[in-house]
């Protein structure tokens, strides 16, 4: 049976891209954040996930505003990568799983879930930045397949947090009835808190950033009680990539274990975080080393 052994939460803005191509990661503006990834390096280096089920908002690469989904799940056996003018390189392509994929869709279609299949999907820096910080040195050989799912965080009417919590809830059922042996690692990204435009624009709310970071591991429910507007209001009107983070920690279950989080402010006008949760079984086992 495929085993989900934890779930991993960062930040995606494309400066990140931009760092890491000029080689700051040293730089003292960025060192804490890129510094946050090494007990993640460990940790995957350690479980060996084979599968990383990646859940972020799409900027307009894949999916433009002339067909805005609300959620769509990748069903291909790669995943390419294209320049969205950030001055990032662009990526390898990524490799998928497309028979996994095909079962959480027909597994989320049955949990009353509407989500649009795709068989070919650009994916763009908020997919890519994250699986580069967790493989910085992976190339063109990727570790992990891939399944990518996306959450509209750019077109209203938006999903509300409960329903991206139901969402990662369905999904986590959809990967624990998978028959094959994989182990998979859930991946979030976006936010935290930032606004990028209007009059609220650098907008950054670090205590409401932490409050989220302490709810996502014991209490996330509470945050399922906001209603957009309120986080739009908390968080900036990009601060609902939350949505993702909610989603991933969904898909995890119950009971988990926080092995790792960091917290710098500010990266990019963005409340720069990274978080690392390990389910229960594998919790257990960590502390016993």
């Amino acid at each position: 049976m495929a085993r989900i052994i934890g779930g991993l939460a960062t930040s995606h803005v494309p400066s990140i891209g931009g760092a890491i191509v000029k080689g700051l990661q040293q730089d003292p503006y960025w060192k804490p954040f890129f510094d946050a990834f090494d007990p993640v390096h460990a940790w995957l280096e350690r479980e060996k996930p084979d599968v990383a089920v990646v859940i972020y908002n799409d900027h307009g690469l894949g999916h433009f505003l002339d067909k805005m989904l609300t959620f769509a799940v990748g069903a291909a056996e790669s995943y390419s990568n294209a320049d969205e003018g950030w001055g990032i390189p662009v990526l390898p392509p990524f490799p998928g799983h497309a028979e996994l994929s095909w079962h959480i869709i027909d597994s989320l279609v049955a949990d009353e879930f509407d989500v649009t299949m795709c068989q070919e999907h650009l994916v763009d820096h908020a997919f890519t930045l994250p699986m580069k910080l967790m493989y910085p040195d992976a190339g063109a050989a990727w570790p992990v397949r891939t399944v990518p799912i996306t959450i509209n965080s750019v077109q209203h009417p938006l999903p509300t947090a409960l329903r991206c919590w139901k969402l990662g809830k369905a999904v986590g059922r959809a990967l624990e009835s998978w028959k094959g042996d994989e182990k998979i690692v859930v991946v979030a990204t976006g936010g935290l808190s930032h606004q990028l435009d209007g009059t609220r624009a650098g907008f950054i709310n670090k205590d409401f950033d932490q409050l989220c970071m302490e709810k996502i591991v014991d209490d996330p429910v509470a945050l399922t009680r906001y209603s957009n507007k309120q986080i739009v209001e908390l968080a900036g009107s990009q601060g609902v990539e939350l949505m993702c983070w909610i989603a991933m920690r969904g898909a995890l279950g119950g009971r988990v274990s926080k092995v790792h989080s960091t917290y710098h402010v500010p990266i990019s006008n963005t409340g720069g975080a990274v978080m690392l949760l390990a389910n229960s079984d594998v919790a257990t086992a960590i502390a016993a080393e």
